[in-house]
């Protein structure tokens, strides 16, 4: 079973004196029904589970009545539970499907909030925006799902070397034996990435091939997606959106051209299939800023930007990167190693919870790959993908605007000097913590 951090976010929830249905976000097969599947098997006596992908006729229960007693009586029709409050974990399934099942929420937080209700949805945000669905704004707690971490990963494979690192109580080297477990689990995540699917396949030794396959898989379910639920007009531009991302990553200089995508393409014909791969989850999007001042999204340059994958594992599959070239030490792809690596750490800050990190270039002498606001201070943060550490971007900015702590993410061990953090990239999910631990300069 893969440990999951959001488990202990949904037992707070559950306890909390003041409770608002959960509306649970995430991007396709990331596990979003398994956790709450298994969050009402450790803390609730009974699962009631509403899909409305499965039972569309569901929707017109919810279309009959806002009244929250009737709309109860006749959900119980369709379970074999009681739906009684405090005891049954009442779970609304691709609720993107529903919109009336949407606003019910709002009578649950008003009306019932005795009663523990959690609503997904994978394709939730392209639902709201293509239907103009409303969703009751302050009735909800929202909480956004990201894939399997590498934090997690590694509490699922090797708990006892993730207490070591959970336990750190400063920025010291790590023990050679520690750094070397890292490195390989690391390498392993790399491969698998944080489909849950995937993740068992590997950790179960069912062979590379079958944690392909099964990424492949969830490749097409996404592809499927394109024709199912976007425009029509948008399909070949989505089609063509999600497969330009190798290309676009293998370049030295990472930001989105359009010309990669198509020769003469333009922002105005693209700019829909990109909102649509991100409210879908699929991508992530870095933006440029001009200067890093507070708050950075001030300073934001919305026609410059780096596009990447919602997972490495994916990301790596679609680019046609074998396992075997991640786990060795091939030298052939050093250009694509570092956008995978890249990929990896911005799945790391945002899965802290972090807001989308942006980046910082400066007349094409540097280039810093992520900037990131942290209550009190912006921090820069390069990433390479091996031991070498060459390049002088960190160091134009430092010079520039005198950071208090700045951040090198690669795979050498763990140390601090005179404001630079080296943390290995493994230690990426741990960045807050590690902060935190380091002196002010």
């Amino acid at each position: 079973m893969i440990y999951r951090d959001i488990m202990a976010t949904l037992a707070a929830w559950r306890t909390a004196s003041v409770r608002k249905p959960v509306l649970l976000r995430g991007a396709r097969q990331i596990g979003k029904t398994w956790v709450m599947e298994q969050f009402a098997k450790e803390h609730f006596d009974y699962l009631a589970k509403f899909d409305f992908d499965e039972t569309p006729e569901l929707s017109q229960v919810f279309s009959r009545t806002r009244d929250i007693k009737r709309l109860l009586q006749e959900l119980a029709l369709y379970v074999d539970v009681p739906l009684e409050a405090g005891r049954t974990l009442i779970v609304l399934d691709e609720i993107q499907a529903c919109e009336a099942a949407l606003n019910s929420l709002k009578y649950f937080c008003e009306n019932a909030p005795e009663y523990h209700v959690i609503a997904a949805g994978s394709l939730l945000g392209v639902a709201v925006k293509q239907h103009k669905m409303q969703v009751p704004v302050g009735k909800v707690t929202v909480l956004t799902m990201h894939p399997v971490s590498f934090r997690e990963f590694l509490h699922t494979v090797d708990e006892r070397t993730w207490h070591y690192i959970n336990d750190l109580d400063g920025i010291t080297p790590l023990p050679e034996i520690i750094f070397n477990k890292l490195a390989l689990e690391y390498k392993r995540y790399l491969v698998c990435g944080g489909m849950p699917e995937a993740v068992m396949a590997l950790i179960e030794n069912q062979g590379m091939s079958q944690v392909d396959k099964i990424l492949q898989d969830i490749l097409d379910l996404y592809e499927l997606d394109f024709a199912k639920y976007a425009a029509a007009g948008q399909i070949p531009r989505i089609h063509a959106l999600w497969h330009s991302l190798p290309s676009q990553l293998a370049k030295e200089n990472r930001k989105f051209l359009y010309k990669v995508v198509r020769d003469g393409a333009r922002a105005r014909e693209y700019e829909d299939g990109l909102l649509w791969l991100e409210e879908a989850g699929m991508i992530q999007r870095v933006f440029n800023i001009s200067k890093p001042g507070m708050p950075l999204s001030a300073y934001k340059d919305v026609s410059a930007f780096k596009v990447y994958a919602g997972d490495c594992g994916l990301l790596r599959r679609l680019a046609r990167v074998s396992p075997e070239i991640i786990l060795g030490e091939s030298s052939g792809y050093t250009e694509f190693r570092g956008a995978l690596a890249e990929n990896a750490v911005l799945q790391s800050l945002r899965s802290q919870g972090n807001d989308a990190p942006y980046y910082w270039s400066s007349d094409g002498r540097a280039e810093v790959d992520f900037i990131l606001q942290f209550p009190t201070e912006i921090i820069p943060m390069e990433v390479k993908s091996e031991r070498r550490i060459s390049g002088k971007s960190l160091s134009v900015y430092a010079q520039k605007y005198q950071p208090t702590h700045r951040i090198r993410y690669s795979m050498n061990n763990l140390q601090q000097n005179d404001g630079l953090l080296s943390c290995p990239l493994p230690l990426a999910d741990w960045t807050e913590k590690l902060i935190g631990l380091c002196p002010q300069a």
